[in-house]
């Protein structure tokens, strides 16, 4: 099983790259651009769809042959407004100019030529809680099953309170099985505020052959191949992360953990 705690190469430039096979999966690419203000960052999509999310800050693109502007517009992730988009589909160009310091990622998978480059937010984007008590959380839904944007991605955004769990109660999505559950790959780009905080991830199998805790930093990457992936944010420190679904369905469907399906069945009451 390859290392699933990713961590950056520095602190300037291209400071991610996840390929699939380095991965050891089939579907999830992921990509992260620390830009300084006049810098480039630009590639070929190929036989992949892609998602740049201007996580924090501004920058020109270009794609698909189009000048699409200036994108972006919280300077801080945790301003926690709608994030700027643009979807570029397989076998096209992208380019990026930063106005100014920005960080910009780079979300992946398979693509099928099914839909035009497009901007995607901040309009229709909109912060939504999720949960109960210390489960609460809030969501910016960028491209899941309702949104028809994409061939293979699925793309949210999740900013979790300090002292509070995140995809909890515990659940997978590993299996394909529709309806009753989907076979998809995950990654969580995440973020911490205070910057020098840390938070926890796990990931974990049933059957325990997996059964990973990670203390997760700013920037870090974890990658969720099977099984379980609850994550939780320590008091003092504010969690986000950008998570990147793709799988061969475009639908999430999962199966709580054993242990958490009173959780759910109570607080779907």
């Amino acid at each position: 099983m390859p290392d699933l705690l990713r961590k950056p190469f520095g602190t300037h430039g291209k400071v991610h790259e996840i390929l699939p096979q380095a991965a050891g999966w089939r579907y999830v690419g992921f990509s992260l651009y620390r830009l300084r203000p006049g810098e480039i960052a630009e590639e070929a999509t190929g036989d992949r769809e892609v998602m740049l999310v201007i996580v924090e800050g501004k920058a020109v693109l270009h794609a698909a042959g189009q000048d699409w502007g200036m994108l972006g517009e919280r300077m801080n992730v945790f301003e926690k407004t709608p994030p700027h988009c643009l979807y570029v589909p397989n076998g096209k160009d992208w380019l990026a100019v930063a106005d100014t310091e920005c960080t910009i990622a780079v979300c992946s998978a398979p693509g099928k030529g099914g839909h035009a480059a497009r901007r995607i937010g901040p309009d229709g984007i909109s912060l939504t809680a999720r949960g109960k008590g210390t489960n609460t959380r809030h969501i910016n839904n960028i491209a899941m099953e309702k949104e028809d944007y994409c061939d293979s991605l699925l793309v949210t955004e999740v900013f979790t309170p300090a002292g509070h769990w995140s995809s909890y109660p515990s659940h997978r999505h590993d299996e394909d099985d529709f309806p009753r559950i989907t076979y998809l790959e995950e990654s969580y780009y995440h973020r911490l505020n205070p910057a020098a905080g840390f938070g926890v991830q796990r990931v974990y199998t049933d059957d325990g052959l997996l059964d990973e805790t990670m203390a997760v930093k700013d920037h870090d990457v974890v990658l969720v191949p099977r099984g379980h992936h609850p994550c939780g944010a320590p008091y003092g420190f504010e969690m986000y992360y950008l998570n990147i679904m793709a799988g061969p369905l475009r639908k999430w469907r999962f199966i709580p953990a054993p242990e958490v399906e009173w959780i759910m069945e109570r607080d779907a009451k």
